[in-house]
């Protein structure tokens, strides 16, 4: 009987990932024991180093999944699901397309083999959980956010017009800066184009929160966080 082809993927983002056990080389060494309790012939390790698992668009996985396609290997070994990639759509995109040619994903980490029908139930429980935690963890974010604006504190930049308290957590308005709202407000209510409300400020001596020239630009974008906030 004719051993099982194998072919090895390996990913790293960034060099910081030669620690914590996700270098490629500690990748690929797990990979290699996997492939020998698979009794697994594995004609390749094929890497993607530097490369973001956002999305499939990598060197590496264009090869992986070329040889997937072409019907010359019977398994994709991985160090951990996340490895591959770290979007569930991916995920399930990849298991489709895996098991349209008979291959199956094996990751290590996870002890998953999704050549069985327990590896594939097992597989599917994890990438529904994923996509709760992240949901999850979305909807806290955006709740804590909530709370803090309805409280008067700060969240990521500062908006035109104020300034950060003396406590470092609350916002205060900022005199000089909501003048010049006023101004564009009444410049606006007047039908000024957004180019000639530059202009018009530039005249008045105003100045934009980093001291330069006003610009078009400044002024929609001012303009525009204003109607947000409304």
């Amino acid at each position: 009987m004719s051993q099982m082809k194998a072919i090895g993927y390996v990913r790293v983002s960034t060099d910081k990932q030669a620690d914590r056990g996700v270098s490629l080389e500690a990748q690929a060494e797990k990979i290699r024991a996997k492939a020998v309790v698979h009794n697994a012939e594995l004609i390749d390790i094929i890497v993607d180093g530097g490369e973001s698992a956002k999305s499939l668009n990598r060197p590496a996985m264009a090869r992986l999944l070329a040889l997937v396609d072409a019907g010359d290997v019977q398994a994709v070994i991985i160090a951990k699901v996340d490895r591959l990639t770290r979007s569930v759509k991916d995920l399930c995109t990849l298991l489709e397309r895996f098991e349209r040619r008979g291959v199956a994903l094996v990751s290590v980490a996870e002890s998953l083999d999704t050549g069985s029908a327990g590896g594939r139930l097992v597989l599917n429980i994890m990438t529904a959980v994923s996509r709760w935690e992240r949901e999850a963890i979305g909807e806290r974010t955006r709740d804590a956010m909530s709370h803090k604006r309805t409280n008067g504190e700060r969240v990521g930049n500062i908006q035109f017009g104020y300034r950060l308290c003396a406590d470092g957590k609350h916002l205060e308005a900022d005199p000089a800066e909501q003048a010049v709202l006023d101004e564009i407000r009444r410049l606006c209510k007047d039908g000024a184009t957004l180019r000639g409300i530059a202009a018009a400020l530039n005249h008045r001596g105003h100045r934009t929160r980093r001291g330069s020239a006003w610009r078009l630009e400044h002024v929609a974008r001012i303009t525009k966080l204003g109607a947000a906030a409304r």
